[in-house]
């Protein structure tokens, strides 16, 4: 009988212990993802009860590194957090150093543990810490082009020097429909994929989701705001590569609103496909006499390296009835009007420039596994002498 009845007692202790546990509040925290500002700013974890307390809730917490480093990326925190009776949610302030590079994106954890009077639903959170700052150095090595040559006058440069682009001389281009090319990213107007750093122009080209793609980038042009006729443009730049990476430098004639493309004329000055690194392409788009597209064109290498490692400077040496292409002041192509067998040559009149990083496309295939994200075209200069 004994037996027995110490048997009842144990089951109804542990009921009611599990009864006691299964009454005390659930407290779970949330994950936390925000942009790294200039200065530092305060990540905010909140804590939530499944129904308010009954009576004060203390739970300790402390923070660990991931890819995040406490003293260089942020400021290492412990202590506990009080959860009074009748309320229901708390917060927990960890200090983010402020930083302005544009880098990958890095995290850091909260821990919890050691609670009183409830149970942790979650016990670790973590910190994402978006580092799309406008601080982005390159090494500046690389063919220079002279401010002046004989017999020109500079007549309109941008040098990239200030804080941001200047909306006086470009537009941006945006949206994801491909662009006539079946490319897969949807261009905009954010600071994410164009901005200013160090003296250059930079435009970044990311794996992300966005209005139904999956990368974005940017395409910005002088259309309707600088346009010219004629002259030397030198553009020094450093450009990305990588399989399906689609980088070019070009224009297009300012009558295409009126008689479309080809039949407007095409400009590559340079384009390059993220697969061949070492070359470049330059192609005159045109319409031929049945009113599609025809092209002359060349490429030009480098051996060693690519065009990833250093800037180089692409040119264009346009007159009435011809053209010329150049990098490093080296010509690789020369067309003319006696060259198009008849057919109307566009090039007379004045063009646009357009700067853009595609991604994917008919030309260059897409992405794979080998491609690293982020992706940057560098501009230092773009000047038209005249």
């Amino acid at each position: 009988m004994k037996h027995w009845f110490v048997i009842l007692l144990l089951f109804l202790f542990y009921s009611c212990s599990k009864r006691s546990g299964n009454n005390l509040p659930s407290v779970s925290i949330n994950n936390v993802s925000q942009n790294r500002a200039d200065s530092n700013s305060a990540f905010r974890f909140y804590l939530s009860l499944n129904k308010p307390a009954s009576t004060q809730i203390i739970i300790s917490y402390k923070t660990a590194d991931g890819t995040a480093f406490a003293g260089k990326d942020y400021i290492a925190a412990s202590g506990s957090v009080t959860i009074n009776a009748g309320q229901s949610q708390a917060y927990i302030d960890i200090a983010v150093i402020g930083d302005s590079l544009r880098q990958a994106l890095q995290q850091f954890y909260l821990q919890l543990f050691s609670p009183v009077n409830c149970m942790l639903a979650s016990d670790q959170a973590t910190a994402t810490i978006i580092n799309d700052g406008t601080y982005l150095p390159t090494d500046t090595s690389g063919y220079t082009s002279p401010v002046s040559y004989a017999g020109y006058t500079l007549v309109w440069s941008d040098e990239f020097n200030a804080n941001s682009i200047n909306t006086n001389n470009w537009n941006f281009e945006t949206g994801g429909t491909g662009w006539g090319n079946n490319e897969l990213e949807n261009y905009t107007a954010r600071t994410q994929n164009a901005f200013q750093s160090c003296g250059n122009l930079v435009i970044e080209a990311r794996q992300e989701s966005y209005n139904g793609n999956d990368y974005t980038s940017a395409r910005m042009t002088t259309q309707n705001k600088q346009q010219f006729e004629y002259g030397r443009i030198d553009i020094r730049a450093k450009l990305p590569v990588g399989k399906g990476i689609w980088p070019a430098l070009w224009m297009l004639g300012t009558n295409i609103p009126q008689v479309g493309w080809p039949t407007c004329g095409e400009t590559d000055i340079m384009e390059l496909i993220g697969t061949y690194p070492q070359e470049i392409f330059g192609t005159l788009h045109y319409a031929n006499s049945s009113g599609t597209n025809a092209s002359l064109g060349s490429n030009y290498s480098i051996s060693p390296g690519d065009f990833s490692q250093q800037f180089h400077v692409f040119s264009l040496v346009w007159k009435q009835d011809s053209i010329s292409l150049l990098v490093d002041d080296n010509i690789y192509f020369s067309g003319s009007a006696q060259n198009i067998s008849g057919d109307v040559w566009p090039f007379n009149s004045s063009s646009f420039f357009i700067f853009n990083v595609a991604v994917g496309g008919d030309w260059p295939g897409s992405p794979d596994e080998s491609t690293v994200f982020p992706e940057h075209m560098f501009v230092d200069y773009v000047r038209v002498f005249q």
